[in-house]
């Protein structure tokens, strides 16, 4: 994507799809340096980019899941229901992914039965994302119920059928769709949501599993005492500051200390390493950022939409400004200051 930095020295691990790639660059790291072996460090990424480049592309890696459908897929009981109760609904679904598409029949079938594909209007795969969205240069292929490649050319999109490749703008000249009436689920943020969301302005849902984790942890009453009061301390600190006297800033050192000692049990709480994914202490983490600039909504799993409503209008959450602190938790944890009421607000100028 465009809106993926990419220096010349500079990678982003940005997504699910990395770790394993991390891993595995870890690993081989470690047993380079235990055995004293010698090594650049920009051969030894690019030589394990192009591996992993090389088991995606060769197939070895979805042939490998394809033995054990088990072992990597779960049965998507709910994902099947999200699907069903949206075609019920007239709505319209398409799937583009970059995986071929035996392994996406296969994959399918495991996950929401053998007649998956009457579920979807429109079935893409090998899309090569994200050149799909950037690249006209790619025409559709029709492939026929065995994968085999069809000559023909593309003039429309039927349902039931499977294309190959293809790009973004003939997608849209075929279908119709515009803009704000699509919205788009991936749970890559650059390959998947970032040239839809900002180039084309779709609606776009980003499929985040760790959210899963993060939820059930910030709804523990750990998590909820720590935090309101770190938020009490904090305002504590920032009153107590106008008295100078000794007694004073030694309370105030006591509550700087005790103050830390609960940001880093907070962060402990999701990850003694690396702490939440989505935020940093009060900072949001980079990928959250990301996150927020590229996506409309995001989730754990697309079946958490089976607690809306299909007409359910998601409306985004007021962030708190600096300037706008007053009138926000961390001053009234310490009933120091009291939100104003609408009356009482003409008088402020």
């Amino acid at each position: 994507s465009f809106f993926a930095f990419q220096g010349p020295s500079l990678k982003q691990f940005m997504d699910i799809f990395s770790l394993p790639e991390m891993t595995l660059l870890s690993s081989v790291i470690d047993y380079f340096i235990t055995h004293s072996i010698e090594f650049d460090q920009v051969h030894l990424y690019k030589d394990i980019s192009d591996a992993i480049r090389d088991v995606h592309v060769k197939g070895v890696m979805y042939k490998w899941i394809e033995k054990d459908l088990e072992q990597y897929i779960l049965h998507g009981d709910e994902i099947y229901a999200v699907l069903n109760r949206l075609v019920n609904h007239k709505k319209k679904l398409f799937l583009i992914t970059n995986s071929p598409f035996s392994f996406v029949d296969k994959g399918m079938k495991h996950m929401v039965g053998k007649n998956w594909r009457d579920l979807f209007d429109m079935v893409i795969v090998q899309a090569d994302k994200p050149n799909f969205f950037t690249d006209r240069r790619k025409p559709f292929r029709k492939l026929d119920d065995k994968g085999s490649l069809q000559w023909d050319k593309i003039n429309q999109l039927e349902k039931g059928k499977i294309y190959k490749e293809g790009n973004l703008f003939d997608f849209l000249r075929l279908t119709g769709w515009r803009g704000s009436k699509v919205l788009y689920f991936g749970d890559h943020l650059y390959s998947d949501l970032a040239d839809l969301m900002l180039r084309h302005g779709w609606r776009t849902g980003a499929i985040v599993p760790e959210l899963e984790t993060e939820i059930r942890i910030i709804n523990t009453e750990q998590y909820m005492h720590s935090l309101t009061w770190q938020q009490a301390l904090t305002g504590l600190l920032e009153r107590m500051q106008m008295y100078q006297d000794a007694e004073s800033k030694q309370v105030l050192l006591e509550w700087m200390k005790e103050r830390q000692e609960i940001r880093s049990l907070t962060k402990n709480l999701f990850n003694p390493q690396f702490g939440s994914i989505f935020r940093t202490f009060h900072n949001p983490t980079y990928f959250s950022r990301r996150l927020v600039r590229f996506s409309d909504i995001y989730m754990a799993s697309i079946s958490c939409l089976l607690n809306y409503d299909v007409n359910f209008t998601f409306y985004p959450r007021r962030t708190p400004l600096q300037h706008e602190a007053p009138l926000w938790m961390d001053q009234l944890c310490t009933g120091c200051m009291k939100t104003p009421f609408l009356e009482e607000m003409v008088h402020i100028r």
